[in-house]
């Protein structure tokens, strides 16, 4: 692997004191999805760590502190300190996986055992996906964390702490939110007494009014889609990645978290069409691809996508290559929004979606159809991308009678 990495100098890396240690690190980085220039960067600060330090083995086992202590030599100047202290905790995350550094014994914690009991409790007994029951266990975690002091138990919790947490979580998201706040605080505090956790019930806690439909139409204009995709600069990476992403939601109506999950098994390349696993119904969506969609594809696998054995359709930017997260997306959105200069504020990720239904409905899809598309078991969710489609609504207004009485005037 050294070869590889470096082929002009090799004979210095491969003469070191510490050469299969640099070849064993240097085949960790490969396998984690580190691209090559990053490797060679991290592998040329570890030999300069190594090598004054004199008793690198690729079989010897280190403590903390002599990690420590062999990374504070490169400290010497402040622009040395980010990529050495990027490069130790790569060597730190290295030996651990090697079992060559203990692992440091966390501190007994009476809150994470509960909270690993309750996530047990949601995936087995509920039935929660793990997406849902990490909502669950990140909603707590935090009330917790601002409720409750150092070591301070659960039984002194009082409805007081949920009212001001709740009051504090008002401020900064939207009632449809806090309202899923509410629902996962009450789910807690119902287990947590019936295990005796807690002395009195918490599960009565007020939470907004929300009503179906108030909220205005979150589908973004055709035209202004095709502005913002055509506003992305492919000269990267990352522009081909985030075209690809972002088309296949406006021109498929595709969930981020389905985006995530494409697979490069997922593309029938012969059929032109594309499998996609939706998350939130547990099924199987086969699409067919029009001929533009398969030539921007291949085109990023050509130049947009990373060298990686990840199997992910999409994959970071960054080191180390792996999938993205659904999260990513929405940061994604906001970042070329930002970028193309267009009134976008008010539209999010899911605005691409909304609009590839709308876009349909108004070139006379069926509703039912739409609802296939979208992945849908209800018309009820799909009437909600359609609501307030005022455009249609007049060519189908039927023209108010007149009465007999007018007639009579007239």
């Amino acid at each position: 692997m050294l070869r590889t990495l470096f082929p002009k100098y090799c004979r210095f890396y491969e003469q070191s004191r510490c050469a299969r240690e640099l070849d064993a690190f240097s085949c960790w980085l490969r396998d984690a999805g580190y691209a090559r220039d990053s490797s060679r960067r991290h592998v040329r600060r570890l030999r300069r760590t190594l090598e004054p330090a004199r008793r690198a083995s690729a079989t010897r086992r280190y403590a903390d502190r002599e990690v420590r202590a062999m990374f504070a030599t490169s400290l010497a100047s402040a622009s040395a300190i980010v990529g050495a202290r990027a490069t130790e905790r790569l060597y730190r995350r290295f030996l651990a996986v090697g079992g060559r550094l203990p692992a440091t014994r966390p501190r007994r914690d009476p809150r994470a055992s509960l909270l690993a009991r309750y996530h047990g409790y949601l995936t087995e007994a509920q039935g929660c996906t793990a997406s849902t029951a990490d909502q669950h266990l990140t909603t707590v975690a935090d009330f917790l964390q601002r409720a409750l002091g150092v070591g301070q138990s659960l039984r002194t919790l009082t409805s007081r702490h949920t009212d001001e947490y709740v009051a504090i979580r008002a401020r900064d998201v939207s009632r449809e939110t806090l309202q899923h706040i509410v629902a996962r605080l009450r789910a807690f505090f119902r287990y947590c007494c019936t295990q005796r956790v807690i002395r009195r019930r918490l599960d009565t806690i007020d939470t907004p009014r929300t009503y179906r439909g108030e909220r205005p139409p979150r589908a973004m204009p055709w035209p202004l889609i095709h502005q913002l995709l055509h506003s992305i600069d492919r000269a990267g990476k990352a522009g081909w990645r985030d075209y690809a992403i972002l088309h296949l939601m406006a021109h498929y109506g595709l969930r981020p978290s389905e985006v995530v999950a494409l697979r490069l098994d997922s593309i029938d390349w012969v059929a032109h069409t594309v499998q996609v696993q939706q998350r939130k119904t547990r099924s199987t969506l086969l699409l067919p691809l029009m001929p533009h969609t398969v030539t921007l594809l291949r085109r990023y696998l050509a130049v947009g996508r990373p060298c990686s054995g990840d199997r992910h359709l999409f994959l970071r930017v960054r080191d180390p290559a792996g999938a993205l997260q659904h999260t990513a997306i929405g940061d994604l959105f906001r970042k070329r929004a930002q970028l193309a200069g267009l009134p976008l504020d008010q539209y999010c990720s899911y605005s691409l979606r909304h609009g590839f239904a709308v876009r349909l409905l108004t070139r006379g899809v069926g509703i039912k159809a739409i609802g296939d598309l979208l992945g849908h078991r209800s018309l009820e969710s799909t009437q909600v991308y359609l609501r307030l489609e005022t455009e249609l609504l007049r060519t189908i207004a039927l023209p108010v009678p007149r009465s007999s009485r007018t007639r009579r005037r007239a």
